[in-house]
């Protein structure tokens, strides 16, 4: 896609940002100089050091988002901004903006909803030996659990289809949007594509805003509660062997005295594996009966997918509209 085929796309670059003032300008000049007719928004996210102030002095509009957590900001953002192509990256300098058009590129060429530009190099910078091993875990968890749709599933670095902004139902609060964001794209079966870019060190003076332990808790709860609503059948069935395991290595004693000598002399032992036994039916029952209800849910997810405008359509709905508009007021000129 040549610079003036990207002109007649309506971008909007999207800067979700928490105390960046050390970087955030000069990302937003960056983001000004290879799409200078793109639209940038910063939005703040409680920020005490300056962040709005230099953002606007670069040329950004700034909104505010009170409630803390970048989950809460992508939701909000989603919400209030109208495009056909939307850039999401983060505000500390560690994506380049001059790949921005590759991803549209991409995006555009491929007809994809979502391109996700994997890290290069994440791995030996990610500041921390913790960081890197939780990216390591999350995406092969991730590949495990949802399919080998992506690589790096924590990547801030994406670009978006109007379709999948406006059929994405956000509901993380933090880090975690991310991963939501690739279970979505998963669970519809949505076009998506992958592009390998750089990924830069934070300059001095910037710190990240991840804690290891605590972010990582909170992923791995998204895993939990993502494979719960998308695929409880695997989910309550795991939690079903687990108690019928459990369940057969109390009850398999008391049936080996029972037909050797037709007692049962632990009775409490008895009551409680068949207890757990029952507890084991019922959460493959419940399984069974959530598994259809995601599947609806899905299928209604599609559905409403399907009725959003593709990128070529909302451009050509949007041109017949400014065409019917100039009509008219040639008419009331005339």
């Amino acid at each position: 896609m040549s610079g003036s085929a990207s002109e007649n796309l309506d971008v909007a670059i999207l800067l979700p940002c928490y105390n960046e003032s050390a970087t955030i300008g000069a990302v937003v000049r960056g983001f000004r100089e290879v799409l200078p007719h793109a639209r940038i928004y910063v939005y703040d996210n409680n920020s005490t050091d300056g962040t709005a102030l230099n953002a606007m002095l670069a040329g950004a509009t700034v909104m505010r988002e009170r409630r803390q957590g970048k989950g809460h900001v992508v939701r909000r953002m989603f919400c209030d901004i109208e495009a056909d192509v939307y850039i999401m990256a983060d505000g500390d300098g560690t994506y380049a903006p001059a790949d921005a058009e590759e991803l549209i590129r991409t995006l555009v060429t491929e007809r994809t909803d979502m391109v996700v530009g994997t890290r290069r190099g994440v791995h030996a910078d990610a500041g921390r030996n913790g960081h890197a091993f939780g990216n390591r875990l999350f995406n092969r968890l991730y590949r495990f659990l949802f399919g080998s749709d992506f690589t790096d599933i924590l990547s801030g670095y994406r670009v978006f289809s109007r379709r999948f902004v406006k059929s994405f139902p956000a509901v993380s609060a933090g880090f975690e949007i991310e991963t939501e964001m690739s279970v979505h794209a998963s669970r519809l079966k949505l076009p998506v594509a992958e592009l390998e870019l750089d990924y830069g060190r934070r300059p001095e003076g910037s710190h990240s805003k991840l804690s290891t332990f605590k972010d990582g808790a909170k992923i791995l709860w998204m895993f939990a509660m993502l494979m719960k609503e998308t695929r409880p059948f695997a989910f309550f069935g795991l939690i079903s062997g687990m108690i019928m395991a459990a369940s057969l290595v109390f009850m398999t004693p008391v049936l080996y005295e029972f037909f050797t000598t037709g007692l049962v002399s632990r009775m409490p032992t008895w009551i409680l594996a068949t207890a757990l036994m029952m507890m084991s039916l019922l959460a493959f029952t419940a399984g069974l009966i959530l598994d259809s209800l995601a599947r609806s849910r899905a299928e209604q997810l599609r559905i409403h997918y399907l009725t959003l405008p593709a990128l070529a359509h909302a451009k050509s709905a949007k041109d017949a509209a400014r065409g019917k508009g100039k009509s008219v007021r040639t008419a009331d000129a005339a």
